[in-house]
C-alpha cells in the first residue's frame, strides 16, 4: 500500500515548513513531485538533493497562488513535463496582522489573509482538478485528490493569542473542502482537509519558543508537547494514496489531542 511509484503529487508552500516536509513524505514513497512556491532557488536545492535521494523526478516551479496567471503557469510547466497529476496539496498561506485583537483589526490585513489563505485554495483547486478530470476522462490517469492544509483554528477559537482572519480563513477552507468533495465525488476525485496543530515553521518559529506559549501549549494540547518534523507526513500521504478513494470530504486534525478536548 501506499506505494507512489509513478504518480505525481503537486504541492504550494513547498519551500520550508510543513510543504517541505510532506514533499519529502512523498517522495519518500517514490512520488514524482512537483514543488510550487515564490523562492525558486529553495525548490531548486530540495529538487536536486531528493532526485539523489530517492530517485525520483522533482518539477521546482515560482508560483504566487495569489496570481492566477502564475498558477496556470505552473500548472502549464507541470503538465509539460508528467503529463499528469494524482495529488495536489494546498499548503500556501500565511496571515498578516496577528496578534492584533478584532477590534483593532484592520481591512487590508483581512484582505490579504483572505487572498492568501481562501482564493488562493479555490483558484489552485479549480485549475488543478479541471485538469485531473479531463485526464481520468481521457484514461491519462485513473485518479484525482485534493488535500488542503487547513488549521486547528479552522475548527475552534483560541484564548492564547488573536488571530481572527486566519480563523476565519481557515475554517473556510474546512468547508470548501466539504462542498468540493460533493462536486467532485463521481468524477474519480477526492477532497480532504488536513488541521495540523502546533508545529514549528518559519512563521511560528519565535511564537512558540515564548515562554507563554509553552505554558499554554503544556496546558492546553493533551500529549503536551508541539508536533515534531515529519508528523503530519503520513496523514498526507494517506490522503493522497490511490487507495484511500473512499475517503471524500473529511477533515483530519492532526494536533497531539488539542481538538479533542
Amino acid at each position: 500500500m501506499f506505494d507512489y511509484k509513478g504518480k505525481v503529487v503537486a504541492i504550494t508552500g513547498a519551500s520550508s515548513g510543513l510543504g517541505k516536509q510532506m514533499a519529502e513524505g512523498y517522495a519518500s514513497c517514490g512520488a514524482n513531485l512537483v514543488l510550487m512556491a515564490r523562492r525558486l532557488e529553495r525548490l531548486e536545492a530540495s529538487a536536486k538533493e531528493w532526485e539523489e535521494k530517492y530517485g525520483v523526478q522533482v518539477l521546482p516551479v515560482a508560483c504566487d497562488v495569489t496570481s492566477s496567471e502564475s498558477i496556470n503557469n505552473a500548472l502549464a510547466a507541470a503538465a509539460e513535463k508528467f503529463g499528469h497529476i494524482e495529488v495536489i496539496v494546498n499548503d500556501a498561506g500565511g496571515e498578516r496582522g496577528t496578534g492584533t485583537p478584532l477590534v483593532d483589526y484592520n481591512k487590508e490585513d483581512w484582505e490579504f489573509t483572505l487572498n492568501l489563505d481562501l482564493t488562493s485554495v479555490f483558484e489552485v483547486t479549480k485549475v488543478f482538478t479541471g485538469y485531473m478530470k479531463k485526464n481520468i476522462e481521457a484514461g491519462k490517469q485513473s485518479y484525482g485528490r485534493v488535500i488542503n492544509i487547513a488549521s486547528i483554528y479552522g475548527l475552534v477559537g483560541n484564548t492564547a493569542l488573536p488571530t481572527i482572519a486566519y480563523h476565519a480563513t481557515k475554517g473556510a477552507v474546512v468547508n470548501f473542502t466539504r462542498g468540493a468533495a460533493a462536486e467532485l465525488a463521481k468524477s474519480g476525485i477526492t477532497v480532504n482537509a488536513i488541521c495540523p496543530g502546533y508545529f514549528y515553521t518559519e512563521l511560528t518559529t519565535d511564537t512558540l519558543n515564548t515562554e507563554y506559549f509553552q505554558n499554554f501549549a503544556n496546558q492546553s494540547v493533551p500529549m503536551a508537547r508541539y508536533g515534531a518534523p515529519g508528523e503530519l507526513n503520513s496523514a498526507a500521504v494517506f490522503l493522497g494514496a490511490e487507495e484511500s478513494s473512499y475517503v471524500t470530504g473529511q477533515i483530519l486534525a492532526v494536533d497531539g489531542g488539542y481538538t479533542c478536548v
